[in-house]
């Protein structure tokens, strides 16, 4: 079974096998405008993402059946990009990478803020709705792809697949639109709080460190185990670098728009840094 989807009333579909939590939590994302329902189970959220295509998921870890984290990675191993965020007890450094790690794009403790949770699942559709799903509504002639090339990495905005040195990196959303971020501002320090604007869209009220999270992933999934790519500034930011061996690098160095000269996050020239509204 499939649904239309609807910009207004975006769908999520709840994973909870606690009947305290998630039945409150259903009830209010409806009041909230969201087209919410639930399962109990690792098993029945990978039929229901199969079934009914939810806008975004969100997956408590511990569930009887499967870990939240082995959903997630079968989600991603059968090439589905559904937004998940999870739902975790306690906030560790090691629960959240672990989390992210298998293709999580954010998450979030018990006892949560409903606004917040709220926030983070609309700024989750929004991203995904954005970068890439022309083909699920029928448009199966995109425009020429645009293409941006730093370092031995690329990335393909429109297809959003992204190679370090010719090989494939499988990335999440959020790693995803990470990485064009800095890929857009090659050689340009961008500071916590404008990835936090570009990238999650809304105000994380401070809690920058979503930000070194996904920085310390996507240097793994791109194998920069010395850091010399993606650059941290201490007190201002990260930097990745078009030479990430020298460290050196001009802004825009190696992006290839598809010979338009777009621009870059927030219509600022590529390779120009992020002003912050």
């Amino acid at each position: 079974m499939t649904r239309d989807r609807s910009p207004d009333r975006p769908s999520v579909l709840v994973v909870d096998d606690d009947a305290g939590i998630s039945g409150p939590l259903v009830t209010a994302l409806g009041f909230l405008g969201f087209d919410a329902h639930t399962v109990a189970t690792g098993a029945e959220a990978l039929t229901a993402v199969r079934e009914r295509r939810p806008d975004a998921v969100l997956l408590d870890l511990m569930l009887p059946d499967l870990d939240g984290t082995e959903v997630c990675r079968q989600l991603r191993a059968a090439g589905n990009n559904t937004p998940v965020l999870f739902l975790g007890t306690r906030h560790s450094v090691a629960d959240t990478c672990r989390a992210l790690a298998m293709g999580g794009d954010d998450y979030v403790t018990k006892p949560f803020d409903l606004t917040e949770v709220s926030a983070r699942i609309r700024a989750l559709i929004r991203r995904s709705r954005s970068t890439g799903r022309l083909r699920d509504i029928g448009y199966d002639t995109p425009a020429a792809p645009r293409r941006l090339r730093a370092a031995g990495v690329e990335l393909d905005v429109d297809t959003r697949e992204a190679w370090r040195h010719g090989q494939p990196v499988q990335l999440s959303a959020t790693e995803f639109a990470l990485l064009k971020v800095l890929m857009e501002n090659t050689g340009r320090v961008i500071s916590k709080g404008d990835i936090l604007d570009s990238v999650w869209k809304y105000d994380f009220q401070g809690e920058s460190g979503v930000v070194e999270t996904y920085v310390y992933y996507l240097r793994r999934k791109l194998g920069d185990s010395g850091q010399s790519l993606i650059r941290t500034v201490r007190g201002a930011g990260y930097l990745l670098s078009a030479d990430p061996v020298t460290g050196k690098g001009g802004a825009g160095d190696g992006v290839d728009s598809g010979g338009a000269g777009s621009g870059g996050v927030g219509g600022t020239g590529v390779g120009q840094p992020i002003q912050r509204s």
